[in-house]
């Protein structure tokens, strides 16, 4: 009898905390701002990678009866994204989530955007403290560096010639995932594995292809190619499916599901990363929600609620990290649709 009232017990006591964290949950929500119009100013947007972003933030701004829109160029070209930003001046939204292209000449105009009232939060690419009220990190630079360059020497059994065909030379997202690659390749377990250069392409797809070829041709011994950013590990998986060094190449890097799923089954890709780019968008979005409702200030230790991704805590530097990566390959590729 005792034993059968203690479980009651503790199934009531289970169902009160269920019961008041939903409470709490809806209790954020409300105090959150409505009507709040928030814009997401990409690198590109003719990146499919940015279009998902941007559906995450629609989807945000939905629950909270706001609304959220994607301007920016069609290219990355430095300042490119300097008209955009002088439109968001003149239009001063509630929030403006920004991945910069050329994170240190458009700090003006990004400081000139807040000082309007506006809130900026960055992704994809830090900017200066001062310049954004928060960073949203899709997963630790070091993170992703590290596990990047762990999955190729898994590939390739840890020996042989690689290379990385990245975005632009000014990305600073990019710049610091590399650098992370090589620090991890400086442990004495990738000493049969050598790095021949770093290529760019500028997520641009021709220009990613030619850089490809100018890899495949200078370096006849290349064994594999890292290639972290969605646009570049495409363009190269496109050319290697019917090319006869298809699975002579071990292609891996950071790309989406939907867009990576086809190489994956056909052979040409064996696994690649990526963290979820729909929760991104998702969670930028409610982190600007709570900055405008004066929720969060942007300061280390504030916690905010960001509706189905739950509780997150800034760090230090006004930092908000998504998570870790997740590695992708024909055992699990078709559990996901984005």
């Amino acid at each position: 009898m005792l034993c059968t009232l203690n479980a009651t017990r503790r199934r009531l006591l289970l169902l009160s905390l269920i019961n008041g964290l939903g409470m709490a949950y809806a209790q954020a929500a409300s105090i959150l701002r409505t009507g709040l119009k928030v814009t997401f100013l990409p690198k590109q947007i003719n990146n499919p990678y940015n279009t998902i972003v941007s559906s995450g933030v629609s989807e945000a701004m939905t629950e909270l009866s706001g609304s959220g829109k994607m301007v920016g160029p069609e290219n990355t070209q430095a300042l490119a994204q300097e008209p955009f930003l002088n439109q968001l001046v003149a239009d001063r939204p509630h929030a403006a989530i920004i991945a910069a292209n050329e994170p240190i000449a458009l700090l003006p105009l990004i400081r000139k955007l807040l000082s309007t009232g506006t809130k900026v939060v960055a992704v994809d690419t830090d900017l200066a403290a001062d310049a954004r009220d928060l960073f949203i990190n899709q997963a630790s630079q070091e993170g992703v560096g590290r596990a990047q360059m762990q999955l190729m020497a898994k590939l390739l059994g840890g020996k042989g010639e690689f290379a990385i065909l990245s975005a632009s030379p000014n990305a600073n997202n990019q710049n610091a995932w590399i650098y992370w690659m090589l620090q991890e390749l400086r442990r004495p377990i990738y000493q049969d594995m050598t790095m021949v250069k770093v290529a760019y392409g500028n997520d641009d797809s021709v220009l990613s292809l030619e850089q490809l070829m100018g890899l495949l041709k200078t370096y006849p011994n290349l064994r594999g190619i890292i290639s972290p950013t969605t646009v570049g590990i495409s363009a190269a998986a496109e050319y290697l499916a019917r090319s006869p060094r298809k699975g002579k190449i071990q292609l891996t890097g950071l790309g989406t599901p939907n867009q990576m799923r086809p190489f994956v089954k056909s052979g040409t890709v064996s696994a690649f990363q990526l963290w979820n780019p729909v929760d991104l968008g998702y969670l930028a979005a409610y982190a600007a929600a709570n900055l405008v409702s004066g929720v969060i200030s942007g300061k280390k230790g504030d916690v905010f609620e960001a509706g189905r991704l739950g509780r997150y805590t800034v760090g230090s530097k006004g930092e908000v990290i998504l998570g870790a990566p997740t590695t992708f390959d024909i055992n699990n590729i078709d559990q996901f649709n984005y």
